[in-house]
């Protein structure tokens, strides 16, 4: 089939090179998300997937809107068979999904229909699930609410953050999306609508909802970091200053302190929650690079009755 991918961000990058690789389909150009501002510089860098499309040498489209006329007539000229998109980041308006004549077929990072939405990963890990997986679907104009094509399952780790995460599943969801094209060509795949039963919500993760809350229990306060990491990243105040979370484990023998009450000792650093302390390995302080806890907790000098969260 005549592709057309649409996807920015570097976890779209494995199942481009997929698509890429495969001898039975023509990436015929990229849809991407405009170049964007990043580093101290602010200077314009392009996605992820257009320098992987500029690599390989296949046409990048980035239109401001996708419903943009210009867009839409370059697509209709392309004529591709079908649309696949990994995490692309904006609406497709009707205009667009009626183009391709197989539709648009979207790879999502969740066992729909559960966690619909921009953060699946990041919620599976937080609510504490212990297995997750990809779908392919046809997009509709719902909330990834199309019927489903296919399916795999992964397994979440108990240390994973979301970050990691997601990183298995680009690579794994990547196979799962080339095979789906493969069964749409080939007609021997049929999409099979969602249940109705099982819906979850995943909308963005806020700053504030990486706001650790230090009454909450240790398995709570341990499944906001690794959910938030590496973004938005999990975080507290110390001083009045913000101090990122980013890496904690439990300490179950540590039962003498009261919630975001500190203990510092030589090599460990523990901070009490609403069951059991948790003890910090990284945090990051304001304006600092990630550090040990430790080396941050000696710098600091932390006394004996210092809290953070206050």
């Amino acid at each position: 089939m005549k592709l057309v991918f649409a996807g920015t961000p570097e976890v779209a990058v494995p199942a481009l090179d997929a698509l890429l690789a495969s001898e039975r389909h023509e990436v015929a150009a990229v849809v991407t998300r405009p170049d964007a501002p990043a580093g101290r510089g602010r200077r314009l860098v392009a996605s992820p997937v257009a320098e992987r499309a500029r690599e390989a040498g296949i046409e990048v489209l980035k239109p401001v809107r996708p419903r943009d006329p210009e867009f839409l007539e370059r697509l209709r000229e392309i004529a591709p068979d079908c649309c696949p998109v990994v995490a692309y980041g904006a609406l497709l308006p009707r205009a667009a999904l009626d183009i391709p004549e197989r539709g648009w077929v979207n790879l999502h990072f969740s066992l729909l229909p559960a966690w619909r939405g921009a953060a699946p990963v990041q919620h599976a890990v937080m609510a504490g699930d212990e297995i997750t997986g990809a779908s392919t679907f046809l997009i509709e104009e719902g909330l990834d609410s199309g019927p489903v094509y296919g399916t795999v399952t992964e397994e979440i780790r108990p240390t994973d953050t979301s970050g990691d995460l997601l990183t298995r599943l680009a690579f794994a969801g990547a196979g799962l999306l080339a095979a789906t094209m493969d069964g749409i060509a080939d007609g021997t795949l049929k999409a099979v609508p969602q249940p109705a039963d099982g819906v979850t919500l995943a909308p963005k993760v806020s700053v504030e909802d990486a706001h650790v809350d230090w009454n909450a229990p240790a398995l709570r306060v341990g499944r906001v970091v690794r959910g938030c990491t590496p973004a938005p990243g999990a975080w507290t105040t110390f001083r009045g200053e913000r101090l990122k979370i980013v890496q904690v484990v439990p300490a179950p023998d540590r039962t003498d302190l009261a919630p975001g009450r500190v203990s510092a000792g030589k090599n460990n650093v523990y901070v009490g929650t609403g069951s059991h302390a948790v003890e910090l390995l990284w945090v990051q302080a304001q304006g600092k690079k990630p550090m040990r806890a430790a080396d941050w907790a000696r710098g600091a000098r932390i006394g004996a009755e210092e809290t953070v969260g206050a």
